[in-house]
């Protein structure tokens, strides 16, 4: 840990955390940790990992291997280790079959959505000459909520479908399961999972905001506090996709910005969404500002 902090200063982790998502995560293999030492003390790392448990159903992704992270103590760079380091966790992806090695979005348990090329520069070249290219960009957006009032267009909107018959609500237990299959089935199999381990691990169901159609059906959540129990994160959040445009997701998304606010959170961050993209709009719409964008990378071995 100390030297990750020392070579990733915009990202330390703690020890705890580290434990979490790598150490306990269901497909942690230890060979695909490939640390390098420089006599009693550690200047390199690089986290190869594929799936040995299926993420949904029995799909393990055969040919699917990530990069999860790696780094290079700054007093330890200009000599390859970089290089060596990648290309050894590469190799043993390779071993196990995987031809197509994604950095950084592995799910469940990413520590970021891809690369920082802004504060890390010289990651992103050392990528790119192994073969890495930019699949997508995933921005990190951020907004403070000290002093935050429900937008009165909102409150108008929610009253309006509210009186067509649409609901707005906290789950209740009856409501779970019908929940979980929206996430997952409509929306991302990692949401559901993210859903289930937080409710499971005692977070409380008010961090839940539910949207049903005047015929009952669940249409649409928004949450937070889903991740690592960190309060201020926002998401996951979804509503069916022939819904959008109603005012159904920004009427959810500013419920559960209202109660973050009444729990005393100074800020609602999240880490992943697409810039241009329909959501990335409704939450600048709602005074969200981009303050990070990672690149998600991928790289093909030839066949």
């Amino acid at each position: 840990m100390e030297a990750w902090r020392r070579s990733a200063p915009a990202d330390p982790i703690t020890p705890d955390r580290f434990r979490s998502l790598v150490l306990l995560d269901g497909n942690f293999d230890p060979e695909g940790l490939r640390v390098a030492v420089d006599g009693d003390r550690v200047v390199g790392a690089a986290y190869a990992v594929r799936r040995l448990t299926p993420l949904a159903g029995a799909d393990l992704e055969p040919e699917q291997g990530w990069i999860a992270f790696f780094f290079v103590d700054p007093a330890a760079r200009g000599r390859g280790l970089g290089r060596r380091l990648l290309t050894d966790a590469l190799d043993w992806l390779r071993g196990h079959g995987r031809t197509r090695v994604d950095f950084s979005s592995y799910t469940p348990n990413y520590i970021l959505p891809g690369l920082d090329s802004e504060a890390y520069p010289e990651a992103a070249g050392l990528l790119e000459s192994l073969g890495f290219r930019t699949l997508y960009e995933a921005a990190a957006m951020d907004r403070g909520l000290v002093g935050y009032r429900h937008p009165e267009d909102v409150a108008r909107r929610r009253t309006e479908l509210t009186a067509r018959g649409h609901r707005f609500g906290t789950p209740s237990d009856d409501d779970l399961v019908e929940l979980l299959a929206l996430a997952g089935s409509r929306f991302n199999p990692d949401w559901a999972r993210a859903i289930r381990e937080c409710l499971a691990s005692g977070t409380p169901l008010d961090r839940i905001v539910v949207a049903r159609d005047p015929s009952g059906r669940l249409v649409g959540w928004a949450m937070h506090g889903a991740y690592e129990s960190a309060d201020e994160r926002f998401g996951p959040f979804g509503v069916l996709e022939e819904l959008r445009g109603t005012g159904l997701g920004k009427v959810l998304l500013h419920l559960v910005l209202e109660r973050m606010r009444a729990r005393g959170a100074h800020s609602a961050w999240f880490l992943w969404t697409g810039e241009r993209s329909p959501a990335g709009h409704l939450y600048r719409k709602a005074g969200f500002t981009t303050t990070r964008v990672f690149r998600v990378m991928r790289r093909e071995a030839a066949r």
